[in-house]
């Protein structure tokens, strides 16, 4: 089986495009979780990325789930416990890897990102959409619960009202509606998915890479701390920050008027 993922680098980006669009880029039934897994430990040691971009080859991003596969519930009736030990070794394995990966994250979404395809965009920090996507968390409309961590991730992108609504009614958004409720926060001609994407990624990149992933992990660590926890962190990390060649390098420019020149 071909891999699931190419991974392309430029400079300090990386592109992980998802590559098997016969099945819609679905997340299981192969290699996909282990694939995303292995490319998160990877970059999370390599310190000269800057950003990750998961993008998708074909008309959709993402199927989620393969419905196909999931007719073996019916043949095999497997025990529940075992079930449940296919979710925890299987697609679970994903928002743990790539929601707290430290690096920045860009889902360029070309086309329909559908339950667990939706849900791996908002394991992404940012979103950006072409006019093409749509969006459903529809676990609901093959009866069957978002079991890779949507209910705990879709309520921090839209809120829960309309988190609510969407995992109730499985019903799709439009691009346009996508941007209206927060989940994506920008939409695009579908031509110009790519270069509006790569934009943003080399503003990032830009950047100072382990300032990036320092402030990142203060924005995961802000969804579930207490502000006096936070600022601890945030006291611990910039007195880090003050004494890297980075900041250095970043206030002489400032004062000299100059673009800053960031090692690697």
């Amino acid at each position: 089986m071909d891999p699931f993922l190419k991974i392309e680098r430029h400079g300090a980006i990386v592109t992980a495009t998802m590559n098997q669009p016969a099945t819609r880029n679905a997340l299981t039934s192969n290699t996909a979780v282990a694939e995303f897994v292995r490319l998160c430990e990877e970059l999370t040691l390599d310190a000269t990325v800057r950003v990750l971009i998961v993008a998708a080859e074909g008309p959709v991003f993402c199927s989620g789930g393969n419905v196909k596969d999931m007719l073996r519930y019916q043949t095999e009736r497997p025990a529940p416990d075992r079930i449940r030990e296919e979710y925890r070794q299987g697609i679970q394995r994903l928002p743990k890897a790539l929601y707290n990966l430290d690096v920045p994250t860009i889902a360029a979404i070309n086309g329909p990102a559908i339950g667990a395809g939706l849900d791996l965009a908002t394991m992404c920090d940012i979103r950006i959409a072409s006019e093409k996507a749509t969006f459903a968390e529809s676990f609901v409309k093959v009866g069957i619960v978002p079991g890779d961590g949507g209910a705990w991730l879709l309520p921090r992108a839209v809120g829960r009202s309309k988190a609510a609504e969407m995992a109730f009614t499985g019903e799709s958004l439009t691009a346009q509606q996508a941007l209206e409720f927060g989940l994506v926060s920008r939409v695009v001609a579908h031509e110009t998915l790519q270069a509006e994407t790569q934009a943003l990624a080399a503003r990032i990149a830009a950047n100072p890479a382990g300032v990036l992933r320092m402030t990142k992990r203060l924005l995961r660590e802000g969804e579930r701390s207490s502000l006096e926890s936070l600022l601890e962190l945030s006291a611990s990390y910039q007195a880090h920050a003050h004494l890297t060649a980075e900041h250095h390098e970043a206030v002489n420019a400032f004062l000299e008027k100059r673009p800053p020149r960031f090692a690697g």
